[in-house]
């Protein structure tokens, strides 16, 4: 015999025959012929095939499987990013880990979901933002592996409120309670549109949840509905200690790192002992000192009605106290501010010493924001000058570097520029709109982070509406922003974070040693590659965009209401629609949500036929000046008003004293 024929006489080939495919041969040893013979004659070669099939694709699913489970832990993994296939990491896993152990040291971690395993750590980090046992939610028992993917409550206990209107007050839903929180978990269990969750039916829960709803209609059970909560008892000085003076920022100097002649030389950044967490009951006044109640809004370019639409619905609906004469400062909520940061003239202009002034100036001149320094909202309301120079020079993980690189205006990976004279000075009006506008926007996702992690606070885009108190979201002690749609990226139209965080220190080293783009889209690449998605929350975006699953064709069969099939729609209602507005009011507008994000639409006016601020005699001047230019054709009413006209003319009626608040609450002036 030929050792070719020897050679063949230990293999047997298959013919399986697939969908679409003529043949596809498979060699096996000889030795599986018998069983192979048996099994065609007793079944078929047709069953037999696809038996054969389905055994194969069962050996490489357990084959991934056992090679995933015994590759070790200590191998670090990089994720391709928009860099190509490399990581935008600049830390290594130790530094990660101490992110990690700040944080929820900090009580920045109340969330009961697992740490994942690639971070490595091999002890238990104390919770104080946990309680040590929870009926509601069982905690994992420990894992036999080395590694640890769970926290060790030590917090106090929670107790879930069932929220209702009280009978002196019945016409209106009741405040929160001072010092509540919102489980989050809860809410993305009801929420998360990956998990096949309806808007329709988020909303419900939050309406049910919050005693938003006049009376109850009947359910089978509700009690899993409760996700605001109280920390009934005192800590225990349990506050965790790690590592005083823990150092984060020792940068990766690889070979294949795309930015090795950047990180040589980064300075390490030493975070300062952890936070103490405090419940409200162990608080000394209502607000707590590392935890400041400040609304972030940024605004560059002449004012139009979008600021003006975004202050009143803030003292609309957020407890700012002007319903009294004067807000207790002991045993109540704590106080809620709005900041308005100002940026006078294009995105990338230089501010001289005169620029204060000249803002200050600007703002008094505006009919749609001057009513607003009026003494009566100067503790709730205040304006401040963006100076991009100031702002990145107080913070130590960018002072040095930021000077260095080739333009502040990166996103996601793409430079936007302005055009510049012949001497290198910026002309503003030498920028296109396009361009400008561009500009602007970059600079917002900078601003964002950097009066995040300076301040501390919750910042918002300038086209978001209130919708109801935020009470229980400031108890959240973690950062968080929301999902952008129906993807797993965020959205940081809303975004909070802790003043000098860990976690604003990891963004803001990663971001500047990527020409700081900040781009959410960025942002999540930033916290994939370090497998620390979870440490910025992503909250369901019902609960801040109601609408936008719907503009995007999903949920259509099941929409929430108003049905909102594009974002315009919110300022051109449909003419088969829009006797909702009127018929409902601001009670039947995505009644559960905390805000609502129109998306942009700079251009479109809140309310064509009364373009100007309407809040009565005490600011008539300055509706005499927004008048002066409009035309009579704008004078006329329209029997049926948009949704964004219904709204406008809500909170201007609350201004004028012609009616409360969506609490019942009366402006006292």
């Amino acid at each position: 015999m030929s050792p070719y024929r020897e050679r063949r006489s230990k293999w047997t080939t298959f013919a399986l025959s697939f969908p679409f495919v003529r043949t596809v041969s498979i060699w096996f040893l000889n030795n599986v012929r018998p069983p192979y013979q048996l099994t065609l004659a007793r079944f078929g070669r047709k069953r037999t095939n696809l038996f054969l099939c389905f055994s194969l694709t069962i050996l490489i699913l357990l084959s991934f499987k056992l090679l995933h489970s015994t590759a070790s832990v200590e191998s670090w993994h990089w994720k391709p990013s928009f860099l190509g296939s490399r990581s935008t990491l600049v830390y290594q896993r130790e530094d990660i880990q101490k992110m990690w152990q700040w944080e929820i040291v900090s009580g920045h971690y109340p969330s009961r979901k697992e740490i994942p395993e690639e971070i490595g750590l091999t002890q238990i980090v104390d919770n104080p933002a946990l309680p040590p046992k929870n009926d509601r939610w069982k905690a994992q028992p420990p894992s036999s592996k080395p590694i640890v993917t769970i926290t060790n409550g030590v917090g106090s206990k929670r107790l879930y409120l069932d929220m209702q209107r009280q009978e002196h007050n019945i016409a209106y839903p009741p405040r929160p309670v001072p010092g509540s929180v919102i489980d989050l978990d809860v809410v993305k269990h009801h929420c998360d549109y990956h998990h096949k969750k309806y808007v329709r039916d988020c909303l419900e829960v939050l309406r049910v949840g919050a005693g938003l709803d006049y009376g109850r209609l009947r359910r089978v059970s509700m009690d899993d509905w409760k996700y605001i909560y109280l920390e009934t008892d005192r800590l225990q000085n349990k506050h965790s200690r790690f590592n005083d003076g823990v150092i984060l920022g020792e940068a990766i100097t690889n070979d294949s790192s795309p930015y090795v002649s950047r990180n040589s030389d980064t300075p390490l950044i030493r975070l300062p002992e952890p936070m103490r967490y405090r419940t409200s009951a162990d608080l000394e006044s209502p607000c707590d000192p590392d935890h400041h109640r400040i609304f972030h809004m940024f605004w560059t370019g002449p004012f139009t009605d979008k600021p003006y639409l975004a202050i009143i619905s803030f003292l609309y609906t957020q407890n700012t106290g002007l319903h009294v004469d004067v807000y207790p400062t002991e045993k109540a909520t704590c106080r809620p501010q709005l900041w308005l940061w100002v940026n006078p003239g294009p995105a990338d202009s230089v501010h001289g010493a005169s620029t204060a002034e000249a803002m200050l100036e600007l703002v008094k001149s505006s009919p749609w924001v001057s009513p607003f320094l009026h003494p009566r909202f100067r503790d709730v309301i205040h304006f401040k000058l963006w100076d991009t120079t100031d702002q990145l020079d107080s913070l130590e993980e960018i002072r040095n570097e930021w000077r260095s690189l080739n333009s502040l205006f990166e996103s996601n990976g793409v430079v936007v520029k302005a055009k510049h004279d012949g001497d290198g000075a910026q002309k503003g009006e030498s920028v296109s709109k396009d361009t400008y506008d561009k500009l602007s926007v970059v600079l917002s996702d900078l601003v964002r982070f950097v009066l995040c992690h300076r301040y501390g606070g919750i910042y918002l885009d300038m086209d978001i509406l209130f919708l109801r108190d935020w009470e229980e979201l400031w108890g959240w002690k973690g950062a968080f922003a929301y999902a952008w749609s129906g993807m797993s990226r965020y959205n940081t139209a809303v975004l909070h974070m802790s003043k000098g965080s860990a976690l604003g220190t990891f963004l803001l080293r990663t971001a500047i040693k990527h020409d700081l783009d900040l781009h959410p889209e960025t942002i999540t690449q930033y916290l994939r590659d370090a497998y620390s998605r979870d440490l910025l929350y992503s909250i369901p975006d019902a609960l801040f965009d109601p609408a936008w699953l719907n503009t995007d064709h999903y949920q259509r069969r099941r929409p929430p209401q108003p049905y909102f099939t594009h974002f315009r729609e919110f300022f051109d209602t449909p003419e088969s629609e829009n006797a909702g507005p009127l018929a409902l009011g601001f009670d039947g507008f995505f009644k559960g949500a905390y805000a609502y994000h129109y998306h942009n639409f700079w251009w479109k006016p809140f309310d064509p036929t009364r373009n100007w601020p309407d809040l009565g005699p005490r600011f008539e001047e300055g509706e005499r000046k927004a008048r002066s230019g409009t035309s009579d054709q704008e004078n006329l009413d329209l029997r049926d008003l948009d949704w964004s006209a219904v709204l406008k003319r809500t909170f201007e009626s609350y201004i004028r004293g012609e009616r409360p608040n969506m609490y019942g609450e009366w402006l006292k002036w």
